[in-house]
């Protein structure tokens, strides 16, 4: 396990990570995590008393990586850029778990399966994710049915959140 006092920092211009707060590991300890690597890899742990899992250290050259902070992990810290955060990590192995909810009615939808099984990874996990982010049961279940209409429309994540945005105008 590593542990550091760290910076909050926000990108200005950064291409896609424009608007991102994150926190950076410096590559020295990116090395204690996880040594010889400069690929993206997991990471669980505290920031501050907040318990975090499954994080992608993400390289950014150097040797050094950064951590993303989403809106439920700075409102879980209360801090914003600028602010001081404690760090406590080392390198989470766990594998990912599929909503159980969505994975079944997927079972009951063929067409949607297939083309769900036919995606990378990342972007079956990103379907997942963005089902369990969900702070209540009507909103999990309205994205569940989002999902799986979505996927039987053979539609990645990206072109369903764009099409119920046209939607919601």
């Amino acid at each position: 396990m590593v542990q550091f006092t760290t910076t909050i920092h926000k990108f200005a211009k950064q291409g896609e990570k424009t608007g991102w707060t994150y926190i950076e590991i410096p590559a020295d300890l990116a090395q204690q995590l996880k040594p010889g690597n400069k690929k993206e890899f997991k990471v669980k742990g505290k920031l501050d008393a907040f318990p975090v899992k499954r994080m992608s250290a993400i390289p950014m050259g150097g040797g050094k990586f950064i951590l993303a902070l989403n809106a439920a992990i700075r409102k879980g810290i209360a801090k914003k850029q600028g602010a001081m955060l404690k760090v406590q990590l080392t390198e989470d192995k766990s594998e990912f778990v599929f909503n159980t909810d969505f994975i079944e009615c997927l079972n009951d939808e063929p067409s949607a399966k297939e083309f769900f099984q036919s995606l990378a990874g990342s972007h079956q996990r990103y379907f997942s994710k963005w089902i369990d982010d969900a702070k209540t049961e009507p909103t999990r279940t309205k994205r569940i049915a989002m999902a799986v209409n979505a996927l039987s429309k053979k539609w990645g994540y990206g072109e369903m959140i764009r099409a119920n945005k046209k939607d919601n105008l």
